[in-house]
């Protein structure tokens, strides 16, 4: 099985930066998509970035320009770089994959890490 762990969360203050780390573990081949969603409080939970193995980024409109989205394939880790951090980006943030090969078999997922809360706020 795969398990997600995230790292990074806090407290921050508007303006301030923050960067998640969310590193995979199990016995991985490959993991075709790895990327980020929040959920705030009283709302669904959204996406914020996902990054797939070729390379390819997706963003929420909400953080283009102010979240960077990276990956290190041989590590199984994902980085999200938070620059400009404002009041709305508080949320639990979720590492996210699917699509992932383990032993020869393909997991189609998807599968969730525990979270971790990022409060924005003076």
């Amino acid at each position: 099985q795969v398990q997600l762990v995230e790292s990074g969360g806090g407290l921050v203050q508007p303006g301030g930066s923050l960067r998640l780390s969310c590193a995979a573990s199990g016995s991985i081949s490959s993991i075709n998509v790895m990327g980020w969603y929040r959920q705030a409080p009283g709302e669904e939970r959204e996406l914020v970035a996902v990054h797939t193995r070729t390379g390819s980024t997706n963003y929420a409109d909400s953080v283009k320009d102010r979240f960077t989205i990276t990956r290190d394939n041989d590590k199984y880790t994902v980085y999200l770089q938070m620059n400009s951090l404002k009041p709305a980006d508080t949320a639990v943030y979720y590492c996210y994959s699917h699509g992932v090969t383990s032993m020869s078999v393909f997991y189609a997922g998807p599968y969730w890490g525990k979270g971790t809360l990022i409060t924005v706020s003076s």
